[in-house]
C-alpha cells in the first residue's frame, strides 16, 4: 500500500506542483482525496495518461477552481460543502449498444444513489442534469478516450450539491441539505455513486432497455408543456416525448409536428 501510495503522490506532484493534497491512499478501492485542483476530470485524464490507474479509480476534491458542465457551462460550488469528484470506467465495449448508452448508464446511476437514500422527488433533464423539487442538484460532465477498435476509457465528472444551503445567485439549484435538512459525507455519497456504477456498466452490457426504461420514465417534464430556446435565439412551447437512442431529444411542438434536437441546439427554459 505504501508504494502505490508514494507512486500517486509522485504523479500527483508532476501533474500539478502547485495544488495542495489531502489524502491519498487505497483502501477497497483507489480514492484519491484533494484539497484543491483545477478540475477533477482533467487530473484523472492526466493520471490515466501517465499512469497504470485501475479500474473506477475515484478522484475528490474540496475545491474545483475550473469545474466543467455541459456545453462549456462552468460549475460553481461551495468550497467543501459539495460533493465534486470524477471516476475512471476503462474498457467499455459498445457491442450491440450505442455508445450514449453510456450517458444513460450513468445518469441512472446518480439517480439510483438519490433515490436509496431517500431524497424525493428526483428526475433526469436532458441530457445529465439531475433534478430534486425541479432544482438542479447535480450535473454530470462525461469525457470519452476512444480506441481504434470502437472501446472507450470514460472519465465521468460529476458534481452533487450535498451541504451548501446559500444559492443566492442560483435559483434553480438545490442541495440535498436544503431538501432534507441532513448534513451529507462526500466520500460515503461517491463510493455509493461508485458502486451504482459498476452494477450498472454489467446491466449495459446484458440489459440496456431496463436502463433505458428507468431513464424515460425519469425523464424531467417529459409530458408536460415547457418554454424551450433553439440555438437561433428562437423561444417556443413544445412537450418532451423522450430521448433517442443517439441521444437527441425529441419534442412535439404545438401544431403537432415532432422535431429532435441535439444536445447544444436546444435549452429548457
Amino acid at each position: 500500500m505504501y508504494v502505490l501510495q508514494m507512486y500517486y503522490f509522485c504523479i500527483y506532484f508532476l501533474l500539478n506542483k502547485s495544488l495542495k493534497l489531502t489524502n491519498i491512499y487505497h483502501s477497497v478501492m483507489p480514492l484519491i482525496k484533494l484539497n484543491a485542483i483545477d478540475s477533477t476530470n482533467d487530473f484523472l485524464k492526466h493520471l490515466f495518461k501517465e499512469s497504470a490507474v485501475e479500474d473506477y479509480t475515484i478522484v475528490i476534491a474540496k475545491e474545483q477552481t475550473k469545474g466543467k458542465g455541459q456545453m462549456g457551462a462552468k460549475w460553481i460550488s461551495e468550497p467543501g460543502k459539495n460533493l465534486i469528484m470524477s471516476v475512471l470506467v476503462k474498457g467499455i465495449q459498445p457491442n450491440n449498444h450505442n455508445i450514449y448508452d453510456f450517458n444513460i448508464a450513468v445518469a441512472v446511476s446518480v439517480l439510483q444513489v438519490l433515490k436509496n437514500i431517500q431524497i424525493p422527488n428526483v428526475a433526469i433533464k436532458w441530457p445529465n442534469d439531475i433534478m430534486a423539487d425541479s432544482k438542479k442538484v447535480a450535473g454530470i460532465l462525461i469525457e470519452n478516450i476512444i480506441k481504434p477498435d470502437g472501446s472507450f476509457t470514460a472519465i465521468i465528472g460529476i458534481g452533487l450539491n450535498l451541504n451548501q444551503t446559500n444559492f443566492e445567485n442560483l435559483p434553480q439549484a438545490t442541495s440535498l441539505k436544503c431538501i432534507t435538512g441532513k448534513t451529507y459525507e462526500q466520500e460515503a455519497i461517491a463510493i455509493l455513486i461508485k458502486d451504482s456504477l459498476e452494477v450498472n456498466s454489467v446491466t449495459l452490457k446484458n440489459h440496456p432497455d431496463s436502463l433505458w426504461k428507468e431513464y424515460d420514465d425519469s425523464l424531467f417534464k417529459k409530458d408536460y408543456p415547457s418554454p424551450f430556446e433553439d440555438k437561433n435565439g428562437n423561444r417556443f412551447m413544445g412537450i418532451i416525448k423522450k430521448v433517442t437512442r443517439d441521444g437527441k431529444l425529441e419534442v412535439m411542438l404545438d401544431d403537432d409536428r415532432t422535431m429532435h434536437f441535439e444536445v447544444k441546439e436546444l435549452k429548457m427554459l
